[in-house]
């Protein structure tokens, strides 16, 4: 048997120091009792008490502690060996980071921003993508590969809670950019499906991203487009309070998603295009990912161990009622023997 987590083993040294403590308490009670008179003959006076039955009880007690604290250590058994075939698809997020995804969603300045809500929708997506492997490029005046084609899905989570407008050093939104740089991030195998989700405010001033997409639809990647804004002008926050985004000529800069755009270029890619601001933004792109064949993206071998928990569960509930049935009171039936006469004295 091993531990998950040994270190929660170290509570297991209080122990000591809580019958020390008991003991001490005893010793205490047994002061203020002798404060009435002699101990034998105090005791005479509280016949029903047990002398022995709160040790039991601290015993009791003391084994539910570290029955629980083994618990908290998570025992497991021997571990096994296992093996298993992954079928799936690939799937590169390009995450747009300018600064016109700081903007937003819509007319309410206090509400989120275009970037947190696109955030949430990749969160989301990210939970249905398990057994598919997914990579990351963020981009906005250039784009930048923030995580490579992985197995593990989960790990996108944790890049997303660094992703900000700050990591692109380049203002601007070079969609193209990002659909080529994710286009070559793919394998080399044929086989299998592939499929780009750019996540954008769809205002593109750099580069040809229609043409990136009719380039990675002739090489057999899909291409969908998630627009993330309102389609009505709204201000840029600096991130200042009280303060907006200007333009070159000092005027306040306004946003708005431009959905003509990014419809194109899903159109160019052969995929789709998905309001991400709708309730079912995520199942809608999760629908367009599902229409793709899966394909044996490998084997994979794991080492798996036996859950023990259930096993000191049980011993934990069984302790914890005989403490509960357990009382301060000498037991009935175990009153009337007198352990500790010898059977030959009873006979004189």
């Amino acid at each position: 048997m091993n531990f998950a987590y040994p270190q929660y083993l170290m509570l297991l040294l209080l122990l000591p120091a809580v019958v020390l403590l008991f003991w001490l308490a005893r010793k205490a009670k047994a002061r203020k009792v002798a404060k009435f008179g002699q101990e034998s003959k105090v005791t005479q006076l509280m016949p029903e008490v047990s002398r022995y039955k709160p040790w039991l009880l601290l015993a009791l007690q003391l084994l539910l502690v570290a029955v629980i604290v083994i618990i908290i250590a998570r025992p497991r058994g021997a571990a096994t060996t296992q093996s298993g075939t992954v079928h799936g698809i690939e799937v590169m997020v390009a995450l747009d980071i300018s600064n016109s995804m700081n903007a937003p969603v819509n007319a309410d300045e206090a509400g989120v921003s275009r970037l947190q809500r696109a955030k949430l929708v990749l969160e989301r997506l990210i939970d249905k993508l398990q057994g598919n492997k997914v990579g990351l490029v963020v981009f906005a005046g250039n784009a930048y590969m923030q995580m490579p084609l992985t197995g593990d899905a989960q790990s996108a989570k944790m890049f997303l809670e660094q992703i900000n407008t700050n990591l692109a050093p380049t203002q601007g939104t070079a969609i193209g950019s990002a659909i080529n740089m994710c286009a070559h991030a793919f394998s080399e195998n044929p086989k299998i499906r592939k499929s780009i989700i750019v996540i954008t405010d769809g205002e593109n001033f750099e580069d040809d991203a229609q043409g990136a997409a009719s380039d990675a639809k002739r090489a057999g990647i899909q291409v969908n487009v998630v627009g993330i804004g309102s389609t009505e002008p709204v201000t840029i926050p600096t991130g200042n309070p009280g303060e907006v985004m200007l333009d070159d000529e000092g005027n306040v800069a306004y946003t708005k998603l431009n959905e003509e755009m990014a419809q194109s270029i899903a159109d160019a890619g052969g995929g789709e295009y998905v309001d991400g601001l709708a309730t079912d933004a995520v199942n809608d792109l999760h629908d367009a990912l599902d229409k793709l064949s899966k394909s044996n993206l490998g084997t994979y071998t794991f080492s798996q161990h036996s859950e023990l928990f259930p096993v000191f569960a049980w011993i934990a509930l069984l302790l914890l009622l005989a403490i509960m049935l357990l009382t301060p009171r000498k037991t009935p039936w175990l009153s009337k023997i007198n352990f500790f006469t010898n059977d030959d004295a009873n006979k004189e």
